[in-house]
């Protein structure tokens, strides 16, 4: 297809001929035969978004899931209305996500048995990590005398007998266009080859536009209270043994620390990640850099849950969370992601906060951490494969493109998701707002 009458964000007006790569960049390029035309009528084209950590099939099933976390439920009383009256879906299950102990407290077994129906119930914590089964749902999965009912969601033992079903990929992905992202990559750390197949043949059959890179089985996620360096380190050299590099979840600064002394012993391959970097001591800045390791992280927990950490952590650790600036400045490699469910999933929303860092209630959090807009976009524009390669609007890039209704001197700016005019995507347009 061509792209006509484009704006660059250098303010050159140009014509941009698109399919699975860029062919084409010229001040004016004439139709061929039957070529499709899009005229952009001087909107800015930037290369389209790549997300570069979400969980696509939680973020399906969190679309027909009940909202427990602290903005829909703040005691007892109401986590059980919501559960009373929470969809069950086809496989029997009610299925909530987003909880924080600051919704209702700490949940157990016997907690969800008091407030939830009679029926099979999950729970999910917003981390992602963990699941709370009431006493129904344990008898469900073959686990009826287990004693508190908190399963981690990577278990498979468990998560195995649980029905898997991959309706609402495409409402994701639709989603995901009207963004202007056009690529993902999942972060999932369970993952099994039948898995990666079945969400890559979804996106060969258009069920999924965006273009899809897999961490699995790369990816390890660690847990405060069975942390093991010896483990850890063995697995890494698995891997990297393998040609393949690593992918470690790394939320706390005992979590991070694990995996920097791991990765010293091993030596990094070159693809080596980080995810999340949720808190990052100035004690380990340097150590991080010396790493090369990619960090992929999303400071925009800064605007959807800085209020609870204003709350729950300690003032004088509030400058290490969700660092952006700071890495940038001693030399860490990094990119941005929403960590679609357990994020919001809008990467304009991600860039203002890295942008901001203004919490919910108007509070800055972290204000050295704050970096420019055209920054903050551009660690969207790496690729699967590579994080860190900042794809052009040029001959030979990918053909993924966002067309933005403002001028380029205000695009980067406005940072508004409702501001994507259209999404191309192997040179085909798969969203046009309007």
């Amino acid at each position: 297809m061509l792209i006509a009458r484009a704006t660059l964000l250098d303010g050159a007006g140009v014509d941009i001929r698109v399919a699975e790569q860029i062919t084409a960049v010229e001040q004016t390029l004439a139709p061929l035969p039957g070529e499709q035309v899009y005229d952009a009528a001087g909107r800015t084209v930037i290369p389209g978004l790549h997300d570069h950590h979400v969980h696509l099939l939680s973020a399906a099933a969190a679309l027909r899931s009940a909202r427990v976390g602290p903005a829909e439920v703040r005691n007892r009383a109401e986590l059980a209305r919501v559960l009373a009256t929470a969809h069950v879906g086809a496989d029997g299950w009610v299925r909530a996500v987003g909880y924080h102990e600051a919704a209702a407290g700490r949940l157990d077994r016997d907690v969800l048995d008091e407030v939830s129906p009679p029926v099979p119930v999950r729970v999910q914590h917003r981390s992602g990590v963990l699941w709370t089964l009431n006493s129904a749902g344990l008898a469900r999965v073959g686990m009826v005398d287990h004693p508190d009912g908190r399963l981690r969601s990577a278990d498979r033992s468990w998560s195995d007998t649980l029905q898997r079903n991959d309706t609402g990929l495409a409402e994701v992905s639709a989603r995901l266009s009207g963004f202007g992202v056009t690529g993902v990559t999942d972060a999932t750390p369970d993952l099994e080859v039948g898995d990666i197949v079945r969400l890559l043949e979804s996106h060969r059959t258009r069920g999924v536009r965006q273009r899809i890179h897999c961490l699995a089985p790369g990816k390890r996620i660690l847990h405060d209270l069975d942390l093991d360096l010896d483990e850890l380190t063995a697995w890494i050299c698995e891997r990297h043994a393998d040609g393949a590099p690593v992918a470690v979840h790394c939320v706390t600064a005992a979590q991070l620390v694990i995996t920097l002394s791991a990765l010293r012993a091993t030596g990094t391959h070159p693809k080596d990640r980080i995810e999340h970097a949720s808190v990052v001591p100035d004690e380990s800045l340097a150590a991080l850099a010396e790493s090369g390791v990619t960090v992929v992280t999303q400071p925009n927990f800064v605007a959807e849950r800085g209020d609870q950490y204003l709350a729950d952590v300690p003032a004088a650790e509030h400058h290490e969370l969700w660092r952006v600036a700071s890495l940038v400045q001693a030399g860490v490699p990094i990119a941005l992601s929403t960590d679609m469910p357990f994020g919001a999933g809008d990467p304009w929303a991600t860039v203002r906060a890295a942008v901001h860092r203004v919490t919910g209630n108007g509070t800055v959090l972290g204000a050295d951490e704050r970096i420019a807009a055209p920054e903050a976009l551009s660690m969207f524009f790496g690729t699967g494969e590579d994080p860190l390669r900042r794809r052009a609007v040029a001959p030979g890039q990918p053909g993924d493109l966002a067309v933005l209704a403002p001028p380029a001197d205000e695009a980067v700016e406005t940072l508004a998701s409702d501001m994507v005019a259209a999404t191309v995507i192997a040179g085909e347009v798969v969203f046009e707002r309007g």
